[in-house]
């Protein structure tokens, strides 16, 4: 059986590509195989656990429940389009590593899309906010204390480098 396929466009991390896919082809599959960026984890498959969680025109989406033809035209962010220039760590990737916020790391990058969206909409989160932002994503090793402390210190990150770009 010949299933039909579909050109697709996507801006993924600035960058425009494209691929040609069965209309039933999830993002998360789309982005690791077709395109070949492997940095979204697929965990659960159900859109529980979140570690496949990457950005669609910069809102948090389950990419293994996302059909990449619903994702045509639109922009897409990757863990691996977090970065700041030349490779340097955006505040969030750099507080996870400096609160040793990861162990395994097969839920990380679900946690820096979702992080990075969140502190974009809420740069000083209480304590409460931040449990909130973090709870739609699973992780089996840390215990979330650290993950939390992360987020906060992702924040005194951003509100530092803001200050240096407003001078």
């Amino acid at each position: 059986m010949n299933e039909t396929r579909h050109q697709v466009t996507l801006t993924v991390n600035g960058v425009v590509r494209e691929a040609e896919v069965p209309g039933r082809r999830l993002l998360s599959d789309c982005l690791r195989h077709d395109l070949g960026l492997t940095g979204t984890h697929v965990g659960c498959e159900h859109g529980v656990c979140g570690a496949c969680t990457v950005l669609l025109d910069g809102e948090p989406v389950r990419s293994c429940l996302t059909f990449a033809v619903t994702a045509d035209g639109h922009e897409i962010t990757t863990v691996e389009g977090l970065a700041r220039g030349e490779g340097e760590p955006s505040p969030v990737q750099r507080a996870f590593a400096e609160c040793h916020a990861l162990q395994c790391g097969f839920c990380t990058p679900g946690f820096l899309c979702t992080v990075t969206a969140f502190l974009r909409d809420n740069p000083a989160p209480s304590e409460e906010e931040a449990l909130e932002a973090v709870a739609g994503n699973l992780c089996r090793c840390t215990g979330y204390q650290n993950i939390l402390k992360a987020v906060h210190r992702a924040a005194e990150l951003q509100a530092e480098l803001q200050t240096e770009e407003d001078r």
